[in-house]
Order: structure tokens, then sequence, then C-alpha cells
């Protein structure tokens, strides 16, 4: 896979949602142990799904990068910019729950 091809940046985004995400999911647990609100079992729940939908789909581009739908130039640049703006609301949503 060549990192600078759109899929590839969206592999390396997908890597870095996912980052994030374990970030976002650890302060919310946190939280949710010490306040209990159902609020942050919510986000807890939110960032688990989205961090399974980032790992799955980083697996499945390692794994399969062979397939047509990996190598078409098309897809790659529709799956980089649906990887940067999940990246720009999960940014977002970690600078709000960090800060």
């Amino acid at each position: 896979m060549n990192p600078a091809s759109p899929t590839g940046l969206a592999v390396l985004i997908g890597i870095v949602n996912s980052a994030l995400l374990a970030v976002l999911a650890t302060i919310w647990i946190r939280n949710y142990r010490e306040f209990g609100s159902t609020l942050l079992l919510g986000l807890v729940g939110f960032s688990a799904v989205l961090l399974v939908e980032n790992l799955v789909s980083v697996a499945f581009f390692f794994a399969n990068m062979r397939t047509l739908y990996a190598m078409d130039p098309l897809v790659g640049r529709v799956v980089l910019g649906m990887s940067v703006l999940e990246l720009l609301a999960v940014a977002l949503l970690t600078y709000a729950t960090v800060r």
C-alpha cells in the first residue's frame, strides 16, 4: 500500500481516529465511574462503535488491498474524504472533552 495514495492516507487517518477514540473512551469511562451519568454511558457506547468501525476498516484495507474496491481511485478518494470528515468530528469532540 502506498501511504501517499488516497486509500493509504485514509488508513493512516483511520489509525489516528482510533487513537483519539481510545482517548475519549478512557476519559468517558473514568467520568462515568465517578458520576454515573447515562449521557457518559452513551458516549462510551458511541466511541466503542466508532472505534470498532475504524479498526475494521483499517484491517479490511490491509487484508484486501488487491481487491477492486481497495484499488479503485474514486473509492479511495471517497473513503479519504469520509475519513477526513470523521477525523474533524472526533478531533473537535476530543478537544472539547479534554478541555
